[in-house]
């Protein structure tokens, strides 16, 4: 049955099950014919019956009666199906009384469902994407939330790179870190414990500086006896083993390897290492405790490949024979440094001139070398900077940079080859690659 208000047409069938709208309607209806009804048109409906009849009709449907209020107060039948989204949907109500037909239209409340997010609810990838802007200190405060977090806090995508340099690491701080993923570790200048690894498993390190660092022979033999992937390696000023060297030669890939002043191993484990390392780029083996015969040995096997060549310090143990020999062996050598070899002369210079790559060579303090006998070098045409420093008084400096004005001299202090930072650079990189997870503002860990 179909009824008009003065504003809407309703259609009173069945229960208010589809009810949406909270008003009650005063307005006078006027019932109209339905085809699905057989009720006689013109009857005149008032809706301001008894509340007590009211509420038994209510009651019995199960709708509690509304508070009647001002008229201004409400919403009319046609604001409120006027701003409904299914307002175009016709109300259903239910037939409960044949004489006295009132009826209320109720919006039901709506359940409230629990939209709290919550840390448990985030799936790993997400939570891993916010570990990942936080700093080493705090990394490791959250690994020890609960279990989930604690092994999510230890993704290797998390320890890709590492930086601790200048630390006092505690022992079993390095046994538990670089077994997380680290493939870049840069922690030169630091006091190391014991490792105390609790896995045999090959660590996936790469690149790594210990420079200078205050480590025992046998902590440094623990942690190079697990590494098998090194591309670049730095254990400037280190005293090492025979051993330690037999476990860089497990190495083959390695690319850049820093020796400098380091002792504490024969020859026969050089020879293998430079044999087994034959991928080797950049080396040096600067001012090593090296005897004649270390000499002779880093020079008869050196791999052909290297073009980054760093032998100075050997003051007498280089001799003439030693440069005709290595020019032969590494034809590509594009910066080879010999300096303080006080046995090599201008006769070495022909030699030189047989490396068509030569780019930069360092002759510091070869005192048999005279300034007149630098000029010769000028006719190398591929070479850019020459570090001739106390062989050169200053004086004589000026004129030779007129004679060889394509040559830069006495430009660099230090030397660049297979060092991970060159000169005074302080930065949290080694070999170009910066490391991100590094520990600030503490003296230990």
């Amino acid at each position: 049955m179909w009824v008009q208000c003065d504003h809407e047409m309703v259609c009173i069938r069945g229960a208010f099950r589809a009810c949406g709208v909270c008003c009650l309607c005063r307005k006078h209806l006027k019932e109209v014919s339905s085809s699905r009804s057989n009720v006689a048109a013109g009857f005149m409906w008032s809706l301001d019956c008894d509340l007590s009849r009211t509420s038994e009709l209510l009651s019995g449907m199960g709708v509690s009666v509304l508070k009647k209020d001002k008229l201004d107060d409400e919403n009319t039948l046609q604001d409120v199906l006027g701003s409904s989204p299914c307002s175009h949907k016709r109300q259903k109500v239910k037939e409960r009384d044949s004489k006295e037909r009132d009826f209320v239209i109720v919006r039901r409340p709506r359940l409230l469902r629990d939209s709290v997010a919550s840390w448990d609810t985030l799936p790993d990838e997400l939570l891993l994407a916010i570990f990942a802007y936080l700093p080493l200190s705090d990394l490791i405060r959250v690994s020890v939330v609960c279990k989930r977090w604690h092994c999510l806090s230890f993704d290797e995508s998390l320890w890709q790179t590492l930086d601790l340099a200048g630390k006092i690491l505690l022992p079993g701080v390095v046994g538990q870190l670089l077994p997380a993923g680290v493939t870049v570790f840069r922690c030169p200048r630091s006091s190391i414990s014991s490792p105390l690894f609790k896995t045999s498993k090959p660590l996936k390190l790469q690149c790594m500086d210990l420079s200078n660092c205050t480590i025992s022979v046998t902590s440094l033999q623990s942690i190079l006896s697990l590494c098998e992937k090194l591309q670049n390696l730095s254990l400037e000023g280190l005293v090492l083993s025979d051993d330690i060297i037999k476990n860089i030669a497990q190495n083959p890939s390695l690319v850049r390897l820093n020796l400098s002043g380091c002792s504490g191993f024969a020859v026969e484990p050089l020879e293998l290492m430079l044999s087994s390392c034959s991928m080797l780029d950049e080396l040096n083996l600067s001012w090593c405790n090296f005897t004649d015969t270390h000499v002779k040995a880093a020079v008869n096997h050196v791999t052909s490949k290297v073009t980054q060549l760093n032998l100075s310090g050997y003051r007498q143990k280089l001799q003439m024979q030693d440069v005709q020999t290595l020019v032969e062996r590494c034809p590509l050598l594009v910066h080879l440094d010999l300096s303080d070899s006080v046995m090599l002369n201008h006769e070495c210079f022909q030699y030189f001139h047989k490396l068509s790559c030569l780019q930069h060579l360092c002759l510091s303090r070869c005192y048999q070398i005279s300034p007149a006998d630098l000029v010769e070098l000028g006719g190398i045409p591929t070479l850019k900077t020459l570090q001739v420093f106390g062989i050169v008084t200053d004086g004589s400096l000026e004129v030779l940079k007129e004679s060889l004005p394509d040559i830069k001299i006495n430009c660099s202090y230090f030397t660049s080859i297979a060092r991970p930072t060159v000169g005074r650079k302080r930065s949290h990189e080694i070999w170009g690659i910066k490391c991100k997870l590094a520990l600030r503002n503490f003296s230990g860990v």
